[in-house]
């Protein structure tokens, strides 16, 4: 049996957080969490697999989601990368073949853009 994709949440807001980790769970899929870019930077240094990086661009501490983000894909080429906020960005910084949700966003549609992105 093939091993689980791999999701890390990064959301400083902890209802917002918990209620897409149980939304992904329930869709088959293992989640880590985050809720800072600097817990996000650590679990993304780290030896276990993330296939998936769905995070909040405006953090409340530590790097933003931005930088998380080029973090990842420095540190793991092949990661996925989905954005999210809560306001639309004058100068979007989104690295290549990543997606873009404006909150608030439904999760079905969000895990419908996972399971394409990984599916590719």
């Amino acid at each position: 049996m093939p091993n689980p994709v791999t999701i890390l949440v990064v959301e400083d807001e902890p209802l917002v957080r918990e209620m897409m980790v149980m939304e992904l769970e329930d869709a088959g899929f293992r989640v880590l969490a985050a809720e800072d870019g600097e817990a996000a930077m650590a679990m993304l240094a780290g030896a276990g697999p993330i296939d998936l990086l769905f995070t909040d661009i405006r953090l409340h501490s530590g790097p933003d989601g931005w930088a998380v983000a080029r973090q990842a894909r420095a540190l793991r080429p092949a990661i996925k990368i989905i954005y999210a906020t809560g306001y639309v960005p004058d100068m979007p910084q989104l690295v290549e073949g990543s997606r873009f949700f404006k909150k608030p966003y439904l999760p079905s549609v969000v895990i419908g853009a996972m399971a394409e992105m990984l599916a590719a």
